[in-house]
């Protein structure tokens, strides 16, 4: 990977704008084979002194990288804008074409924020979406870029507190698409839940499940009460709020067609955020059992009073990287059970 670097201290938007099409413009005057990704802005805003750290994490997106990511560093007491703007390139083989992607990097104060969307407009690429993420809070910045977006980003578990998260996925969907990452991190499990029923011969036990516990990070509950939410809205249960039964967990009983569903919610300790493992029992105690474990996860299901089967399944997690890597692909994609999921999982937390 080739890069070509400008870098100003104290600049202004039009500035940074002008500096980017003068370095793709020399970059492509050199070698003609070399076009800009042109798919996806993404706007990323931090405080200074998180934004190492974020940047690590884009940089491990690998191929769903944005066309042009600006990064807005907020630092307090600052008045005035420095700016870094790059084009990073792969010379291509002879007559093959390469991407040129885009990052920009600037440094402005709290202050700045009041006004946002007169820094970040100029510099995005037109004609293209633009995801917005704000991993810090700054909910009034996003709020001032409303015109410019067409996604958020944002992950409920950053939040201690369900409620709180579930609340603010509430009101930014009112606002854009929401793409949410404690919602990703529940893919893997709801993929391999799906599939275990997906046979012609089990599909009848979706409708006799009995019990579900659902075991994540302490704080990832907002990941937990998305997955129980996500079944709960597939298979028309009635929700009700969930209680506290000891540390660190939930309990509860919904209404299915037929019966009820009694579901658990417990704290898991392990160091990964999102989910540690997740059983579903049904009426004559058949049992499906998933868990985290090393290279994937470890599986064990029982049919009714026959012999418990064990097995692994490879691959299963995708890391943090690939997480926020799917959370910019899904800008361009369209999730309908995401919503319904949010709904049924903003009912099962505790009054």
């Amino acid at each position: 990977m080739s890069e070509d670097v400008w870098a100003k201290q104290d600049t202004d938007p039009d500035e940074i704008e002008a500096a980017l099409r003068g370095l793709m413009f020399r970059r492509h005057a050199e070698n003609e084979a070399l076009i800009p990704a042109r798919v996806l802005n993404l706007v990323v805003i931090v405080d200074r002194e998180w934004k190492g750290e974020i940047a690590n994490r884009l940089e491990r997106v690998g191929r769903y990288q944005a066309s042009r990511t600006v990064l807005c560093a907020v630092e307090e007491g600052r008045n005035t804008l420095d700016a870094v703007a790059t084009v990073s390139y792969d010379e291509p083989g002879t007559g093959a074409f390469g991407l040129v992607r885009e990052h920009v990097e600037i440094d402005l104060g709290a202050d700045q924020l009041d006004a946002i969307e007169t820094i970040v407009d100029p510099v995005l690429a037109s004609d293209m979406p633009t995801i917005a993420w704000a991993p810090h809070g700054h909910g009034n910045a996003i709020r001032r870029l409303h015109a410019l977006i067409d996604v958020i980003l944002l992950d409920s578990d950053d939040r201690s507190d369900p409620v709180e998260a579930f609340a603010r996925a509430l009101e930014l969907r009112g606002q854009a698409y929401v793409v949410d990452l404690a919602w990703l991190r529940t893919t893997p499990w709801r993929e391999r839940l799906a599939a275990s029923f997906d046979l012609p011969q089990r599909l009848a036990a979706l409708r006799r499940i009995a019990k579900l516990e659902v075991r994540h990070q302490d704080m990832s509950a907002a990941s937990g009460l998305l997955l129980a939410g996500w079944l709960a809205s597939r298979l028309d249960w009635e929700v009700a709020p969930l209680a506290a039964n000891g540390p660190g967990v939930l309990r509860g009983t919904v209404q299915r067609e037929g019966g009820d569903v009694s579901v658990c919610m417990r704290t898991f300790d392990q160091e990964a955020p999102g989910l540690a493992g997740v059983t579903v029992t049904g009426e004559r105690g058949s049992s499906l059992s998933l868990q985290r474990g090393s290279g994937g996860l470890d599986a064990e299901e029982r049919i009714f009073d026959g012999p418990l089967r064990e097995w692994k399944i490879l691959g299963a997690s995708r890391g943090e990287a690939g997480i926020l890597g799917e959370g910019v692909r899904q800008a361009l994609l369209r999730d309908p059970t995401y919503d319904p999921a949010l709904d049924a999982a903003r009912e099962l937390c505790p009054a």
